[in-house]
């Protein structure tokens, strides 16, 4: 995402991270991209719990970029993400109010442009059934908007949803009884997830080395 200010160029970069290590690399990365740029700064918010928050003006004067690209951060309620703004000087002094400003817009419109994960700890429930019921589970997981994934057609049906994990137990109870307790129901165990908009789940957004999207 680019923006231009007095012929200063702002391009707005966002990564999805893991930790520190997965920041410097992506940050190294930008660099390297625009090796010919001004400044580089950047801000970054990682962990669960207490987020480890980092920034860097670049050379910029103190308090008008990292600090800046933060704040957007935060108010974009985004966690495990790095942006870095990268200036290409137009030769127009922007002053610190312009320079905050110029910073804030890119950090903005950059951030609001990436694709995000809705986050947290969830249970995949496993659902083994007789094809008599199957019909009436799939209209039941339709209507309240539920993913039937990896459906298995062989003697009987099986397949999983995924829930969070805090409505796990409640929806064995609800699958139970459309099944009439004829349905083979099994929890998984908890573990963290990223759900993007169209449904596809991303595993190890935290911890892990990687997200990878789901087959």
């Amino acid at each position: 995402m680019e923006t231009v200010e007095k012929k200063s160029r702002f391009i707005a970069s966002v990564f999805p991270i893991l930790g520190v290590d997965s920041a410097e690399r992506c940050l190294q990365e930008t660099r390297n991209l625009y090796a010919g740029a001004n400044h580089h700064c950047f801000a970054y918010r990682v962990g669960i719990g207490v987020p480890i928050e980092r920034f860097s003006d670049d050379g910029e004067p103190s308090g008008t970029a990292g600090r800046p690209i933060l704040e957007v951060i935060r108010r974009q309620g985004v966690d495990n993400v790095l942006v870095v703004v990268t200036r290409y000087f137009g030769g127009v002094l922007l002053g610190a109010n312009g320079l905050v400003r110029a910073y804030t817009d890119a950090a903005a419109q950059g951030l609001a442009a990436a694709a995000k994960l809705q986050c947290g700890p969830m249970c995949d429930i496993s659902i083994r059934c007789d094809y008599s019921l199957y019909g009436k589970l799939e209209h039941a997981l339709a209507g309240v908007g539920m993913l039937m994934r990896d459906p298995v057609f062989a003697e009987d049906v099986s397949f999983h949803i995924t829930v969070d994990a805090d409505d796990a137990a409640a929806w064995a109870a609800k699958l139970t009884d459309w099944t009439n307790g004829q349905g083979q129901i099994g929890i998984g165990e908890s573990r963290y997830v990223g759900v993007a908009e169209d449904g596809t789940l991303v595993y190890d957004v935290w911890p892990g080395i990687e997200t990878r999207p789901e087959a």
